[in-house]
């Protein structure tokens, strides 16, 4: 999930990182236990929102993960501003964390506050996002441009290689919105030349995607498939395919194919009752975990390489100097059947986090 980033003024982000890079002077090398903590490493972590299923789960996740890992954990909320997002970095310093973890939503503006980190020798994990520019310890995601190919196989495959779709696309300005973008639009135009595809850019702002949707409805009434870049917009689809009288079961001529994207419970209920078809769950409960694995692996010194990992994904090189652990995100649907080569997992399968939740 990634939700339209605001930003404060310039003069805003210039205070919070000359405040930051203060901190710089007196962060050194001090050791990688917090005394507060009973000895065990303090580390930071910086929520993006606590408004949305998909970042509520990771909260809950986040301190489980730290104590099975022997983390002793401070958490902020920079509710999508990059200026409080360094004013974060500055607190949980302060608080004598030796690593941190955060999920920047605007990623071309991060760089700043990451070299501010990197020179006060406070290694960065970025989960979900990865930073346009800068230098992190490590990035964990997974690879969204799978997430737009799978999308496109899915609805490829329904469709029968024809027809109209349209995906309700991101905010371009973020990795996470192009990447799904070029992924779907690549495979369309390479395996599925007789589907017209109609982006519509939603900034992730699910009132801007109903309206787009209804828009792109009314111009094109034969549109059979809907592509949401992320769950944000779920609600606001359903009501519009409603609305249209066009949700409807999968076996209805009328019937429009969607596929989601996050794999939150509501998702995985909505595909069982038949009013969405798919959806590629990303896995947040992993983002929680390997986000604190790898400060912790920070802590301790370690470095690692790209090539396959112990836990079932793929690091690989961005660009020099910059890691990226991919994880495993699969598609999810109501019957568990491979599209276009892509097998999928039942709805109901326990092994999806959105399933285990609690």
């Amino acid at each position: 999930m990634r939700p339209r980033p605001v930003l404060r003024s310039a003069a805003s982000v210039l205070s919070a990182l000359v405040l930051l890079s203060l901190l710089s002077a007196c962060s050194g090398d001090s050791g990688s236990t917090d005394t507060s903590s009973g000895g065990k490493p303090l580390v930071g972590v910086d929520y993006p929102r606590s408004d949305t299923d998909f970042w509520n789960a990771y909260m809950k996740y986040t301190p489980e993960y730290a104590r099975q890992l022997g983390l002793s954990l401070r958490t902020t909320n920079s509710q999508n501003d990059v200026a409080k997002l360094a004013a974060n970095g500055q607190t949980l310093i302060l608080q004598g964390a030796k690593g941190i973890a955060m999920a920047p939503q605007s990623t071309f503006a991060i760089a700043p506050i990451l070299a501010q980190l990197q020179a006060a020798k406070i290694p960065v994990v970025t989960i979900d996002t990865r930073p346009d520019t800068g230098k992190v310890y490590m990035v964990v995601r997974a690879d969204n441009r799978v997430y737009g190919e799978r999308a496109c196989k899915y609805l490829g495959t329904k469709l029968g290689g024809k027809g109209k779709v349209v995906m309700l696309e991101g905010d371009l300005s973020s990795i996470n919105g192009r990447d799904r973008t070029e992924g779907f639009n690549a495979c369309m135009k390479a395996a599925y030349p007789g589907i017209e595809v109609f982006g519509e850019a939603t900034d992730w702002d699910g009132a801007v995607a109903a309206q787009k949707l209804q828009n792109a409805l009314t111009a094109h009434p034969d549109i059979k498939g809907v592509y949401i870049q992320s769950s944000f917009a779920l609600s606001g689809t359903l009501h519009m395919l409603r609305q249209q009288g066009l949700l409807v079961g999968p076996r209805n001529p009328k019937h429009v194919f969607v596929v989601s994207n996050d794999g939150v419970p509501r998702e995985l209920k909505y595909i069982s009752d038949g009013d969405i078809d798919a959806t590629v769950s990303q896995p947040v409960d992993l983002y929680a975990k390997y986000a604190l694995y790898y400060l912790k692996a920070a802590i301790d010194g370690k470095t690692f390489k790209p090539g396959r990992t112990d836990h079932d994904s793929t690091i690989v090189q961005v660009r020099p100097g910059l890691l990226e652990d991919q994880l495993s995100a699969p598609l999810v649907t109501a019957d568990g059947g491979t599209y276009g080569g892509v097998p999928s997992l039942k709805s109901t399968d326990t092994s999806l986090w959105g399933n285990n939740l609690g």
